[in-house]
């Protein structure tokens, strides 16, 4: 599958469990340009599909991996919790069931730990 066609999966998904309705491709720091895939901002969530992984990509080189790593490390600085999946993490379930236990675990005030609001 293509990153499109995972990225349009994912969203059925979140559709089908009756889960909040994301934002996608979301400017979450201020003054940066990188874009999330998936954001819910109410609960400092963001998830990030990387398809591609078992094929040279933009997620599976150096640069890529390198820029990756450092956009996950910007949204923590601004108190976002960062979900990264593979294209195998969506197509199998696993990325939407993480997705709604922490949503739920929110909901229901039983998280350890939860971003503070800006």
């Amino acid at each position: 599958m293509k990153q499109s066609e995972l990225e349009e999966l994912f969203a059925q998904q979140v559709k089908d469990r009756g889960l909040p309705e994301p934002s996608r491709e979301e400017v979450i720091i201020p003054g940066r340009k990188h874009r999330y895939d998936f954001c819910w901002s109410k609960y400092r969530l963001a998830v990030e599909i990387n398809g591609g992984t078992h094929t040279k990509s933009g997620h599976t080189t150096h640069a890529g991996i390198t820029r990756d790593y450092w956009k996950v490390r910007r949204a923590q600085d601004n108190n976002w919790i960062i979900y990264p999946f593979t294209g195998e993490d969506v197509k199998d379930s696993v990325a939407i069931d993480e997705v709604a236990e922490h949503i739920d675990k929110v909901d229901k005030g039983k998280l350890l730990w939860m971003p503070i609001s800006l």
